[in-house]
């Protein structure tokens, strides 16, 4: 009996990547069930100086969490923690491993991921049977100080080349979400739009209708 293909990533992807050092001493889970509750479709868990232990048994809360609420879950990088809890897939970074192996562990269990900075690592990870790219640095990022913004005209290049579907990461939030929309990506990753927010339910609800008129606004031009 075959394992079940992960449901692939949803239209537009709303997609919140954790840092529990944004949380300002607020439970990780908590403010991922308010960003869900406020229209997060997708929840990357990306802590990656948490020890092996303690990743596993928050991933096993969130692995709940988003569950119930029909949101994907991914793990950022670690194969074997996206396995044991259930996940739906991985996001790997420039320097994990290769989409290739982490096909032969994982087979078609897991949604493969992957994070790219130029049109060059987008065409290598499709090659290699990546699901999904999640591009940037797009906008200047407060969790990223030291990346340089490619902008938006990076998210067009990809959409000339590249036939898998990307998401937009770096610096978006509702007032800026409209440029990324208008260039092809499927959606927004985001950190401290929804994290550094007082009210992370109303930050995600806000930055869903601004992607929703972004799309409306699209299709009226055309």
């Amino acid at each position: 009996m075959s394992t079940p293909r992960p449901a692939p990533l949803p239209y537009p992807a709303l997609c919140l990547v954790t840092d529990r050092h944004l949380a300002r001493g607020r439970p990780l889970p908590d403010l991922v069930s308010e960003a869900v509750d406020g229209g997060v479709n997708v929840v990357q868990l990306r802590e990656k100086d948490m020890p092996a232990g303690d990743l596993l048994a928050l991933a096993t809360v969130i692995r709940d969490v988003t569950r119930k609420a029909k949101a994907l879950f991914l793990v950022n990088d670690r194969v074997d923690v996206a396995l044991a809890v259930g996940a739906d897939g991985v996001e790997l970074g420039e320097e994990a491993l290769p989409v290739r192996a982490v096909r032969r562990i994982a087979g078609q269990q897991l949604l493969i991921g992957r994070s790219v900075h130029s049109l060059d690592g987008a065409r290598d990870a499709e090659a290699q049977g990546a699901d999904f790219l999640v591009m940037g640095t797009i906008f200047p990022s407060g969790s990223h100080p030291g990346a340089v913004p490619a902008g938006p005209a990076l998210l067009a290049q990809a959409q000339r080349e590249v036939r898998i579907p990307f998401l937009a990461i770096g610096g978006i939030n509702a007032t800026n979400v409209a440029q990324v929309m208008s260039q092809g990506a499927a959606g927004i990753a985001v950190i401290t739009a929804i994290l550094d927010s007082e009210h992370p339910r109303q930050a995600a609800r806000e930055l869903k209708q601004a992607m929703a008129t972004a799309l409306r606004e699209g299709l009226q031009a055309h």
